[in-house]
């Protein structure tokens, strides 16, 4: 097998396949055996193989199937589909919101599939195929790929959801500063997530209406479902952006009236000790004439002084609901 060429199968149409040798996927691919090709996009041979190996795809196509960045989309040309769609990055060590793509063009006889990062959808078709319950023709594969892809975000989906159930409670029990960084992340992971999520549903929402003589009422009822599937996911997303736009508020509101308090706590200790201040500091200037400076108890009465104004100062305070 090329190492452009990840593997290839040959569909029985009856839910198995066919593991395909190198050397005669060309035939298999111009014939009339529903053949499927996994291609490595980021090799430098997919594109040299693409157009000598399935001619009939223009420049247009190729270049959709092998572009850097992609945003799921669906386009017919003729009888095929080119079809872009994302899902969650479950690979070792990434993170799940750094959606992996796959391109896909699909005809009658001949599905073509290219990925850059490895996407565990795609190994559970092989599962189901080992199983004898892969896809039995074109428009099946396109929507088990399609009910598996989603069937994958539901549970990082969840766990989003309740990472903000967890910050919301956390923030009731004890608002701290450092949740900030949680909340933000949480919200920045649902926009990452409805970014490619959005024109995904409006992918799948274009392919129920496509008109490919290969895609029937069940491929159409079947393509329903995810569609019900990503609307589901993005109205949740959407929740989970508000949720942490509210909590993120309320923690700002929280900070704010605790810092209100300690300033306002802080004004009242400075205006009980501004007069003290004064007049220590009155007494306490090197010149002559001051009051007591000969008297050896001037000390102990000048405390006592000051407590009786910190007492007058509290009493005042407290009638005046400061305190």
């Amino acid at each position: 097998m090329g190492s452009h060429i990840l593997f290839a199968y040959a569909l029985d149409r009856k839910g198995g396949g066919r593991v395909l040798e190198y050397d005669s996927i060309p035939d298999e691919v111009r014939g009339e055996t529903l053949t499927w090709v996994h291609l490595d996009g980021s090799h430098p041979d997919t594109r040299s193989w693409l157009r000598k190996e399935v001619s009939y795809l223009g420049d247009f196509i190729i270049r959709a199937l092998l572009a850097d960045e992609t945003r799921p989309r669906m386009t017919q040309v003729d009888d095929g589909v080119l079809l872009i769609l994302r899902g969650v990055n479950l690979n070792e060590n990434a993170d799940p919101e750094d959606m992996v793509s796959i391109r896909l063009w699909v005809n009658k006889n001949c599905i073509i599939t290219i990925q850059r990062r490895r996407l565990k959808a795609v190994g559970d078709i092989i599962e189901r195929m080992n199983g004898g319950k892969g896809p039995k023709d074109a428009g099946n594969f396109i929507c088990m790929l399609a009910l598996r892809l989603f069937e994958r975000m539901e549970p990082v989906l969840t766990d989003l959801n309740e990472a903000m159930d967890d910050i919301e409670e956390e923030v009731l029990a004890e608002a701290d500063i450092k949740l900030r960084k949680s909340i933000v992340d949480v919200r920045k992971k649902a926009i990452m997530f409805r970014r490619y999520m959005a024109p995904q549903r409006d992918a799948i929402g274009q392919l129920r209406m496509c008109e490919a003589a290969w895609l029937n009422e069940q491929h159409r009822h079947l393509l329903q479902e995810s569609y019900n599937h990503v609307t589901h996911y993005l109205e949740d997303l959407d929740t989970t952006r508000e949720r942490a736009q509210v909590v993120k508020d309320e923690l700002a509101s929280v900070l704010a009236d605790k810092l209100n308090r300690d300033m306002y706590i802080l004004s009242i200790v400075a205006a009980i000790f501004l007069p003290l201040g004064f007049l220590t500091g009155l007494l306490g200037i090197n010149v002559g004439g001051i009051p007591g400076s000969d008297n050896e108890q001037a000390f102990w009465i000048f405390c006592a002084g000051l407590s009786v104004l910190v007492f007058i100062q509290a009493y005042f305070f407290r009638k005046m609901k400061w305190l």
